[in-house]
């Protein structure tokens, strides 16, 4: 016979029913994180490197006096790769290629997008990775995870009073599933003369999954 909530087998003398149990919460991010990146290239290194310092320089500066915190802002990558071409089958150098990446870290969100902007207006020439998180998100997981068991429990009960037998309401077992949440745009190249970025956060969906198993 086929049971919906859980299943039922035999074990011993005991009799064992296992459930499962779900629950989510739908948050409205409150920290978001950027990455901006400024790419340079040149022929030769030191040139590309020199006007790169200069322009990431001149970035952080514009967002510092914007109001972010130098300790939001943080190196994430910094690459120096040799450029080639193909002519007539052949590889012909180039040049340098220096990208340096910063993550910026906000707490106000309506703002992601201006500050998208203002990177963008002092050079920076690709943004990537904008990623939206909930900075307590534990406080929303033992919520989930409470109602997940509660859930598991009433499916245990349903099943209990179908089959009008009694069952010992404390878990014999418990096994908790943790599913990771996180939201992410993709990469995007940044546009000087764009009106001003839209950055639209939505909502991450907090979600807590257990297994139980009763005795009845």
């Amino acid at each position: 016979m086929y049971y919906p909530y859980g299943e039922l087998y035999r074990q011993d003398a005991s009799r064992i029913m296992t459930v499962n149990g779900d629950a989510s919460f739908s948050v409205e991010p409150d920290t978001v994180s950027i990455q901006l990146e400024v790419v340079t290239k040149s022929e030769r290194l030191n040139q590309a490197q020199q006007e790169n310092t200069h322009i990431m320089n001149q970035v952080i500066e514009a967002l510092v006096q914007e109001g972010i915190s130098r300790e939001n802002i943080k190196t994430s990558a910094y690459n120096i790769n040799p450029s080639y071409d193909y002519v007539d089958g052949k590889q012909v150098f180039r040049g340098y290629q220096v990208t340096n990446i910063i993550t910026l870290k906000m707490k106000n969100i309506d703002q992601a997008g201006r500050m998208i902007d203002l990177a963008v207006k002092n050079g920076v020439n690709r943004v990537s990775n904008i990623q939206f998180t909930i900075e307590n998100q534990q406080q929303y997981y033992q919520r989930a995870l409470n109602n997940a068991l509660k859930n598991a429990f009433a499916k245990a009960q349903t099943i209990a009073e179908t089959l009008n037998v009694n069952f010992d309401s404390i878990p014999l077992k418990i096994i908790e599933e943790t599913i990771e949440t996180p939201q992410t745009f993709q990469t995007f190249a940044a546009m000087e003369d764009s009106m001003s970025t839209p950055i639209e956060p939505g909502q991450i969906i907090i979600r807590a999954k257990v297994e139980a198993q009763f005795r009845y």
